[in-house]
């Protein structure tokens, strides 16, 4: 699927970039990723005059490691698909589910198998107590 759901774990909640980095070094990582975005979403592909910064976060259960894998720009609706959880709170599950299935091409079965396939590794990965963080990617925002 082009548009997955991005369930971060409950302890790290409230731990993206924005609050590791300075906000003059969060601007140079997000406009690198709107540059690259060319006015559109990375996702969908939809043309967007205001996109978001999104972190993708790759999960080793195995070692507890929570690695920063990129920084895309997407459009609010694609964004809020990846926050599903936030979004649902928020009152916004049925825009997202037909944004959802619209990007996707799928039926709502699949949304719902999808979502369901998401809810369990975010269970799997709330029994982890402590990630560890790797940031390598950030080392291309580094002179030396």
């Amino acid at each position: 699927m082009k548009l997955e759901f991005e369930m971060v774990p409950d302890s790290c909640w409230y731990s993206n970039l924005r609050s590791l980095l300075t906000p003059a070094q969060w601007d140079v990582v997000r406009k690198e990723a709107y540059a690259r975005a060319g006015g559109k979403c990375s996702i969908c592909g939809g043309v967007s005059a205001r996109l978001e910064a999104h972190e993708q976060w790759e999960y080793d259960e195995k070692n507890a490691l929570q690695k920063l894998k990129n920084v895309i720009a997407v459009c609010k609706s694609c964004h809020e698909v990846i926050h599903i959880g936030r979004t649902t709170l928020t009152g916004g599950e049925e825009r997202a589910s037909r944004h959802f299935m619209k990007v996707n091409g799928c039926t709502y079965a699949e949304y719902r198998k999808a979502l369901g396939e998401a809810t369990e590794a975010h269970r799997r990965r709330n029994r982890i107590p402590e990630w560890k963080l790797d940031l390598t990617y950030l080392k291309k925002f580094v002179k030396n």
